[in-house]
């Protein structure tokens, strides 16, 4: 089958930081041609979708908020579906925090209170915050939701790597002695149902592009999607082979799958 949509993963992929990687604005022109709907991920939870669209276009990228996944959006999906009347005690950054906020969420100040624990990237993340959430747990752990917004332990920078969400997440499940519930973003089965609804077309017409195996081609493998895989961002370092359906350059070399 014709592949007809496109899943196209953001940092490593078509960003470098800030900057769009080389040939990026002119791929996702011509795959925008190709098919009938695109969706960027990202596993970074703090940046709002408006935000990552408005960035794109800066850079000649056409984006809309609606065409843009993140973490903290899989994670407000997974809570309203699971949680929708629980209040929310958050061990994240302000960053998670005003979106949880701005989606109505029920978010308490006091960790004893928590019907269910939302853990996030927090740079600020401390010895305290492992004190709220054995709080937050009491004395019967799994009486108590928790829901991590992304697996990622690391984050790439121009500097080297930082703890990402991911590490938190396992600092705090260390702590309580309790696997979480649910971790949003790639490759979650929540995600690969919510990439399938934006994108509106059979499974097998869609393609996910992206740079890292664990998390991209692992997404595209859950969604039914053919996976390809750029060797721009962390598939660059990869030492083992890749079960990607594809495995290319860069984005623009992408663009004739979709021919």
């Amino acid at each position: 089958m014709a592949l007809r949509a496109a899943a196209i993963d953001l940092d490593g992929t078509l960003l470098h930081g800030d900057e769009l990687l080389p040939g990026a604005r002119e791929a996702m022109a011509a795959i925008r041609e190709r098919v009938d709907a695109v969706c960027f991920l990202t596993n970074n939870p703090t940046i709002r979708p408006e935000a990552y669209a408005a960035r794109l276009r800066e850079r000649g990228i056409a984006a809309s908020p609606e065409e843009v996944l993140t973490a903290c959006t899989a994670t407000i999906g997974y809570l309203r579906e699971h949680h929708a009347a629980d209040a929310l005690y958050p061990i994240a950054g302000d960053a998670i925090v005003s979106q949880l906020r701005d989606a109505e969420c029920d978010l308490v100040a006091d960790p004893a209170d928590a019907e269910c624990v939302v853990v996030g990237y927090d740079p600020d993340f401390d010895y305290d915050d492992l004190h709220d959430a054995l709080r937050a747990f009491g004395d019967d752990p799994a009486a108590v939701g928790f829901v991590g917004t992304d697996p990622d332990r690391t984050i790439p920078t121009t500097d080297g790597p930082i703890p990402g969400s991911g590490a938190l997440v396992h600092a705090v499940s260390g702590v309580v002695e309790r696997d979480p519930d649910a971790v949003l973003g790639k490759p979650s089965k929540e995600t690969a149902a919510l990439l399938r609804e934006r994108l509106g077309v059979p499974a097998s017409a869609c393609a996910v592009v992206g740079d890292n195996p664990a998390t991209d081609v692992a997404l595209g493998e859950r969604a039914g999607m053919t996976t390809v895989l750029v060797e721009t961002g962390l598939a660059a370092s990869a030492d083992d082979a890749t079960r990607a359906d594809h495995v290319v350059a860069d984005i623009g070399a992408a663009v004739a799958l979709f021919d």
